[in-house]
């Protein structure tokens, strides 16, 4: 009887630990770590870690979206097990009006309010990512005429411009330079898979990634809107300068 007992408390031992190294693992999976930085979500996304905490990694979204633009993380595939995201260069997102990713989403990790205008749901809205030009390998910037990212972005003249300028290599042509608007580019990729190079020289890439942020040591004077960065900002007595300009120059104020 204590030999049976005892073989029962070790077998049982043995699951436990099975069972708890298991879900560890497990766990470790579904959080994942941040080793690819490189992740594009749907519309409407809370910022990544936000994102994390909030997605239940439930696939509604990835069902709900009609051109299989949105994919689930697989384990080994450096991002969260479960979670959503797009790879633009094989299913860029299609800038559905009616976002269906988005209102399906049960705990907000997709936040509609992100894309808003009014009451109704507005896809230009979304900021998925930003539109980066590699222009060493862009051939618009080698002389020959290429629009293509340029025809295929949604807000055709406002994310994507061209800039003219002279060749003075030819000095006969005019390039026809792709220039993005980070301030409307949606990140959506349409850009990314017309690219016509082997490699795309035009790719989208997580918006904290590649763009900055001024702070609020400098406004835009012009711009009356910008004033509002400077609503919660933290604010330094100085002394009064009486040594002249040099000595502010100098660092000595």
């Amino acid at each position: 009887m204590d030999n049976q007992r005892r073989n029962f408390l070790l077998t049982s031992s043995k699951a436990m630990a099975l069972a708890s190294v298991g879900g560890i693992i497990w766990g470790a999976f579904l959080t994942g770590t941040r080793a690819n930085e490189f992740i594009l979500r749907p519309p409407a996304a809370l910022d990544e870690d936000e994102f994390l905490r909030h997605c239940i990694r439930c696939g509604l979204c990835v069902e709900a979206c009609p051109f299989d633009t949105l994919k689930l993380a697989s384990a080994g595939s450096k991002i969260p097990v479960g979670t959503p995201y797009f790879i633009p260069r094989d299913i860029p997102c299609e800038m559905c009006s009616d976002i269906p990713c988005v209102p399906i989403c049960p705990t907000n990790a997709l936040d509609k309010n992100l894309v808003l205008s009014g009451d109704s749901l507005d896809i230009n809205k979304a900021r998925m990512g930003v539109a980066i030009v590699d222009n060493q390998n862009c051939v618009a910037y080698w002389g020959i005429q290429c629009d293509a990212c340029y025809r295929a972005c949604p807000l055709i003249g406002e994310a994507i411009k061209l800039e003219y300028k002279r060749n003075d290599r030819t000095g006969k042509h005019s390039y026809l330079l792709p220039v993005v608007d980070s301030e409307v580019c949606t990140g959506c990729g349409k850009c990314e898979k017309a690219c016509i190079t082997k490699k795309a020289a035009i790719i989208v890439m997580p918006r904290d990634m590649v763009l900055g942020e001024v702070g609020t040591n400098y406004i835009k004077g012009w711009d009356s809107g910008d004033e509002a960065r400077l609503k919660d900002a933290k604010t330094k007595n100085l002394k009064e300068n009486t040594k002249g300009v040099e000595s502010y120059l100098n660092g000595e104020f």
